[in-house]
């Protein structure tokens, strides 16, 4: 399998581990359908019957009463998730610790599963998958060559977040001004200009700008995001001195 991200819900039952191994190691399914919410397991609970018919009965309102464990988790849940219904958002291979990895990269999209780390019983769901996004550097070279290619123009995204005083000092052809001061003009709208499965450049002055503004990118589900090393200065001494400096 490829590696990719995925969008989960999470639970941890906050019961006594041990009963809870009894019970779910003995081979009596747990929930297999609805969401996910987060926590961590009590250790040596010690926990009365009352806990005990409250972990029953939200089994059964998962199963046969189609409850959202979204839900359930803002009630129950003992991990920080539990604010954002058990969402974990967006995770990639190597987070997370390998018997959740191993459950949560092999799990069917939207069918919850259960497995056990040192931290108790988790129930999660697979949301989505994604391939990984791609975010690495250019070289002004590099982005010399493509420019000089019809193609290339007229298939790639660039985007130049400089102020709008810098870009009249110098500019590259085809970039997009979105000033980074502005973020909170274009920031909410930029999937309806831009396409996040097209390949996308981002440019400044000296290349910090436009990382920033590429990581971001990346976090948004931008597929492949390229920031221009060293920014529109190094382009000119770089690539193409008749690009001014300033």
């Amino acid at each position: 399998m490829a590696e990719v991200e995925i969008e989960m819900g999470l639970v941890v039952w906050p019961w006594g581990r041990d009963w809870a191994d009894s019970r779910l190691g003995g081979g009596e399914e747990i929930a297999q359908q609805g969401r996910g919410r987060g926590g961590e397991a009590w250790e040596n609970s010690g926990r009365d019957r009352k806990d005990v018919r409250l972990l029953v009965d939200l089994e059964k309102s998962i199963i046969t009463g189609g409850a959202d464990l979204s839900d359930l988790a803002v009630e129950y849940s003992l991990c920080p998730s539990k604010e954002n219904g058990g969402m974990l958002g967006w995770v990639r291979r190597g987070q997370m610790v390998p018997e959740f990895e191993e459950a949560a990269f092999g799990a069917p999209l939207n069918k919850v599963v259960r497995c056990k780390t040192k931290f108790g019983w988790h129930l999660l769901q697979v949301l989505a998958e994604r391939d990984q996004c791609v975010l690495q550097d250019i070289t002004p070279e590099e982005l010399h060559a493509k420019l000089q290619d019809p193609i290339f123009l007229e298939e790639a995204q660039l985007i130049d977040v400089r102020e709008p005083d810098e870009v009249e000092k110098a500019s590259l052809p085809a970039f997009k001004v979105l000033p980074l001061r502005q973020f909170g003009t274009w920031g909410p709208v930029m999937t309806d200009e831009f396409n996040p499965q097209k390949d996308t450049y981002v440019l400044c002055h000296h290349g910090m700008r436009s990382m920033q503004v590429a990581k971001w990118l990346q976090s948004q589900g931008f597929r492949k995001v390229y920031n221009v090393a060293g920014g529109i200065h190094a382009y000119s001494v770089q690539a193409d001195s008749s690009i001014p400096t300033y």
